[in-house]
């Protein structure tokens, strides 16, 4: 009787990457290794993944979708300021699920800053969905620095997150609010 074979979904399969990276750190990851856990053929891995850098845009794909599944309907009547601290805020709570496996990729990039290079368009992609989710316009040339400044932003408060011990994250609250803030000034001042 043969083996019943799994299947898993890329979303899955970059999942069970972040947790073992957890474990073994994301720099010493294999597929592998990947393919070991999950109980799939290596076969099968390629047919998801080109590379790690796929298996950091499926799960940036799934922590974008979960965000706005948590987030939910945002308060219109609230400022701009307060939608993307609330559904930036929301990322951080669905990052710090896996976030032992997180810190590993994050850290890895100090020694493969390629990574983090290549990521970066993804990353836009990303913050393209936060604004969006927060009623706030990316098209034309306006939406596009919007979109670079979150990036920013994003950027400056997951630093502020990586080092953040606390449950209820202050820091990260904290880098993010003020970021937010000096956004918020910039846009006043210059009518962006």
């Amino acid at each position: 009787m043969s083996k019943a074979k799994k299947e898993h979904t890329k979303e899955e399969l970059a999942l069970i990457a972040v947790d073992l990276a957890a474990e073994i750190g994301w720099e010493y990851l294999r597929f592998q290794d990947i393919a070991d856990q999950a109980g799939v053929s290596l076969a099968e891995i390629a047919t998801h993944f080109d590379d790690k850098i796929c298996i950091l845009c499926a799960y940036g794909r799934y922590l974008d979708r979960r965000t706005l599944e948590e987030a939910g309907d945002i308060d219109r009547s609230a400022s701009p300021r307060e939608r993307l601290f609330d559904i930036l805020m929301t990322r951080f709570d669905v990052m710090s699920e896996k976030r032992d496996g997180m810190l590993s990729i994050l850290h890895s990039f100090k020694s493969d800053p390629k990574q983090a290079v290549i990521s970066l368009p993804y990353l836009g992609r990303s913050m393209t969905w936060m604004l969006e989710a927060a009623g706030i316009e990316t098209n034309g040339l306006r939406g596009a620095l919007r979109v670079v400044g979150l990036k920013i932003i994003y950027i400056k408060a997951l630093r502020a997150w990586m080092k953040d011990e606390g449950e209820d994250m202050p820091k990260t609250m904290a880098a993010l609010d003020h970021s937010l803030g000096r956004a918020e000034d910039f846009v006043e001042r210059f009518g962006f």
